[in-house]
């Protein structure tokens, strides 16, 4: 019964193969629409995820802020102090470590080979903060730190750039006019999300060494401070704060002249907005199924129209009234399953053409477009069920009767 239902389903979708293409068309476009929507974005939620991850877990970012007016008028915001790391490190129950940081650019010049590349002044409590194991070599010993040599570990874009595939470790070469030796190499990382950049083209150093030949002066821009997993981060940065405020002399009623950035906090708030953004775009783009569907049920009404006398013909020689309705139902779903198949795969072949443009990795979700075929074949059965009904209730005099 239903397998004969289905072949004639078939044949009347094939005997109108254009009108019955461009009636799953607004389907096509919806479930398009649909899960392309819902994998960029949950690709691009994995990306901000990502990103957010490689600022390391239970760790504060603490940088210099305020005293800009308005205009960007004004002097820059006071750096910290090398007093400052040694309070937090002292005085701040809770916490690890504190890596103070230094950055300038420099020139790395090695046998006839010039690259451009940023340098990091960092203590060895940087790779206790957010670990970065090393591909090779070793970190910084507590001489070098002390007394501020020109030893360096470099990432691998820099190694390739004045080494090539050799191995940099014990090898020299000039950095801004400073004489540096390699010590270690970091493993690679590659490009950071959303053109963030090359995460391995940089030079790191002891921050002392960064202070005195690049900087300049000892100031500090940035700290990370890591954070024991058994405390509350909420209260560790209350702390922060509040000893910040006092060394930095910040009268009560005043701003910060700093900020603490909890990469867990800016993590929850960007998966929030990319999971509400995603929602309504994809909310907007299932209008299209909407439509497809109310195209289904006005080529199915049309169809009952055109075929009142083979209607009735079938009903007079003995075909029941839901033998009749099953047809036109399971026309109507096998159109709307095949603009869900059909939809299905213009998804993926978008996905897998703006993915890159976009600087996003995806896999294929087999929930999504589950979810969506079953609401395709829905739509299919809610659109259609109007038409096959009234093909159902015709009276075979009256249908006979059609011209």
């Amino acid at each position: 019964m239903f397998g004969t239902t289905l072949v004639l389903a078939l044949r009347s979708i094939r005997r109108h193969l254009l009108r019955s293409c461009l009636t799953t068309l607004g389907l096509v476009i919806g479930v398009a629409a649909v899960v392309t929507m819902v994998t960029l974005g949950n690709a691009t939620a994995a990306a901000v995820q990502a990103q957010i991850a490689n600022l390391g877990t239970n760790v504060l970012h603490l940088h210099p802020t305020g005293g800009f007016a308005r205009g960007g008028g004004g002097p820059p915001p006071p750096a910290f102090k090398p007093a400052d790391v040694i309070a937090i490190e002292r005085q701040i129950a809770g916490v690890t470590a504190v890596a103070p940081q230094a950055q300038a650019s420099a020139v790395a010049v090695r046998d006839g080979n010039n690259w451009s590349t940023t340098i990091f002044g960092m203590s060895n409590a940087y790779f206790t903060v957010q670990p970065w194991p090393l591909a090779d070599g070793r970190i910084f010993t507590r001489d070098e730190e002390e007394g501020g040599k020109a030893v360096c570990i470099v990432g691998n874009t820099v190694r390739t750039k004045l080494f090539g595939e050799e191995s940099p470790i014990g090898r020299r070469f000039r950095l801004g006019g400073v004489s540096c030796q390699v010590v270690g190499l970091l493993t690679p990382k590659g490009q950071a999300g959303f053109g963030g950049g090359d995460q391995d083209d940089h030079v790191i150093m002891p921050v002392k060494t960064v202070a005195r030949r690049f900087v300049g002066t000892p100031d500090i821009r940035a700290m990370l401070v890591g954070v024991d997993a058994a405390y509350d981060s909420d209260q560790v940065k209350d702390s922060l704060s509040g000893l910040l405020r006092e060394r930095r002399l910040v009268q009560p009623g005043q701003e910060d002249n700093f900020l603490i950035v909890d990469p867990k906090q800016v993590s929850e708030t960007l998966a929030g907005a990319t999971t509400l953004l995603t929602g309504v775009v994809t909310a907007v783009a299932a209008i299209s199924l909407i439509v497809g569907g109310i195209g289904i049920m006005n080529i199915m009404l049309v169809s009952v129209t055109e075929r009142t006398r083979e209607i009735g013909i079938r009903l007079a020689i003995g075909a029941l009234a839901h033998e009749v309705r099953m047809q036109f139902l399971v026309e109507a779903v096998v159109l709307s399953c095949l603009g869900g198949v059909i939809g299905l795969v213009v998804a993926q072949l978008a996905v897998l053409a703006i993915a890159p443009v976009m600087q996003v990795s995806w896999r294929f979700d087999p929930a999504i477009n589950l979810v969506a075929f079953v609401v395709a074949a829905a739509i299919g059965v809610i659109f259609g069920f109007v038409p096959a009904r009234r093909a159902a209730a015709l009276n075979p005099i009256d249908a006979l009767r059609h011209e």
